[in-house]
């Protein structure tokens, strides 16, 4: 039996982990008959090899007939569910992962409603590929951010999902659970009150990260900031109490694939109010704790690169603070020297994502990277064109890189939506006195946010926008409610691939 530590779904100091639920993916090659479990199959089955007995089977073939195609059998002390695989036939195969990710999902909300602990999957064709989509599935439908919840009856009671299994391996099981626990962390910081996450404190996750995963770390204070001159991260962060950070981590194990590194860029805005530009507080500053969703995402994936051991040079930039209308507040008008020289004049301080993330791209030149890749919740552009279904994304990278990415999209189902990038978008942002303003107009807000980064940018690069699915108010499968760790997942497989 191949078994792995449960992981904490928290890594961080400032859970409280009597509450966190607690769960792993194992892998074995014999199936207790004493436990839920779901089969993966077709409809031509010998149900009698899975144990049922008359009635039950009687029960299979009437809902077949009827063409139920995931059928639950409560046996009292357990529940066996049924999966036909017939229901995915016409559908592609990332598709068809995904779908199972969601019977991952409906197993884990009826085992926790029935509080059992354990729950095992089998397939009669042992695909590894459909077993581990619906344990991950499952697994992440299992998070909750129980912290601050008094009622200990609202924990599941999930807490271990078996595969049954000759052919997948313990470097599978050990991937998938670093993989998820990736996804939790990210979760988790996104989850967590200003209150509790501001720059300091992010910094002091993304050591902590570093401490459990071995990639390397350096934070730079406020005085390493203002000697480089980061005019971007500098003007965002004048409003607050609260000093910025710009953390650097990296992963570069003995053997790398690589010559030029990768470079990931996340947004780390703690809490946008929209400086002097006051965001409404209905719909938009009430959630705006998620504005470090990209510098999670980022730190999160850096975790798992390193605690995988994937053998790829990657480094990772997250400028850190809030945006707040403090006495001293960077206002509308203002004209700002960013790090690499050029000015940019300010016309609204609630685009400060993009300001930051400036500052950030132009640091990356140092690396000659063979390409960059930021993730923020930039816009409520994006997020309007295209909701919570996919990520926004657009750039200068090589069609290869693109389409490398794009599979990863598909393979996590993150998918991509690559946005037009017209030089014409770039007029748009032109200044009448200075180098470039931070907004573009009416039209096309994504993308002149795009075309703004750009401008601080002369290698390969990528820019994902994640506003859509980064944060959503209503359950979404396996995703959830609220923080859903977006990119995470899309970040490590990209990696991954570009490690064999």
């Amino acid at each position: 039996m191949i078994t792995n530590e449960h992981f904490k779904l928290f890594l961080s100091s400032l859970a409280n982990k009597k509450k966190q639920t607690m769960n792993t993916i194992k892998a074995s090659i014999k199936h207790n008959n004493n436990i839920s479990t779901i089969f993966l199959c077709n409809k031509k089955n010998k149900w009698e090899q899975f144990g049922f007995d008359k009635k039950e089977i009687e029960y299979i073939y009437k809902k077949i007939k009827a063409d139920d195609n995931f059928i639950t059998i409560n046996q009292f002390s357990k529940i066996s569910f049924i999966q036909l695989i017939e229901e995915f036939d016409k559908k592609t195969n990332y598709q068809k992962l995904e779908s199972l990710r969601g019977v991952g999902n409906k197993i884990c909300a009826t085992i926790n409603a029935h509080k059992y602990e354990s729950v095992q999957i089998t397939s009669t064709n042992d695909t590894p590929a459909y077993l581990l989509a619906i344990a991950e599935g499952c697994a992440l439908s299992n998070y909750q951010f129980l912290k601050y919840k008094s009622d200990k009856k609202e924990t599941h009671t999930l807490k271990e999902i078996s595969i049954i299994s000759k052919k997948i391996s313990k470097a599978e099981i050990d991937f998938i659970n670093i993989t998820i626990e990736s996804v939790c962390i990210a979760r988790n910081l996104v989850n967590e009150p200003q209150s509790e996450i501001n720059a300091l404190t992010f910094a002091n996750e993304m050591k902590l990260m570093a401490k459990n995963s071995g990639f390397k770390i350096e934070v730079l204070n406020k005085k390493q900031i203002e000697a480089l001159k980061m005019g971007g991260l500098l003007a965002v962060n004048m409003g607050s109490q609260t000093p910025p950070t710009f953390s650097i981590m990296e992963w570069k194990p003995s053997r790398v694939k690589n010559k030029k590194p990768l470079v990931l860029v996340g947004k780390g805005v703690v809490y946008d109010t929209g400086g002097l530009s006051l965001k409404p507080t209905p719909n938009s500053m009430d959630t705006m704790k998620c504005d470090m969703a990209g510098g999670a995402a980022v730190a999160a994936a850096m975790f798992a690169i390193a605690k995988a051991k994937l053998p790829y040079h990657v480094i990772a930039l997250v400028p850190a603070t809030d945006n707040r209308p403090g006495e001293n507040a960077y206002t509308p008008g203002d004209v700002i020297k960013m790090y690499d020289g050029k000015t940019v004049e300010v016309l609204n301080t609630d685009a400060e994502g993009r300001m930051l993330l400036a500052d950030a791209l132009s640091y990356a030149k140092k690396y000659n990277p063979e390409l960059v890749l930021d993730f923020a919740t930039l816009t409520g552009a994006a997020a309007a064109a295209i909701g919570h279904f996919g990520i926004v994304c657009m750039g200068t990278a090589t069609d290869k890189q693109k389409n490398d990415l794009k599979r990863s999209g598909e393979n996590v189902y993150e998918r991509l939506v690559e946005f037009p990038f017209w030089d014409e978008y770039a007029k748009l942002i032109k200044s009448d006195i200075a180098d470039m303003k931070n907004i573009g107009g009416p039209i096309g807000g994504a993308i002149t946010a795009g075309k703004f980064l750009e401008k601080f940018t002369d290698y390969n690069w990528m820019h994902f926008d994640i506003a859509g699915p980064a944060f959503i108010s209503s359950n979404d499968s396996y995703r959830g409610k609220n923080a859903t760790g977006t990119a995470v997942r899309l970040i490590i497989d990209y990696v991954k691939n570009l490690s064999k």
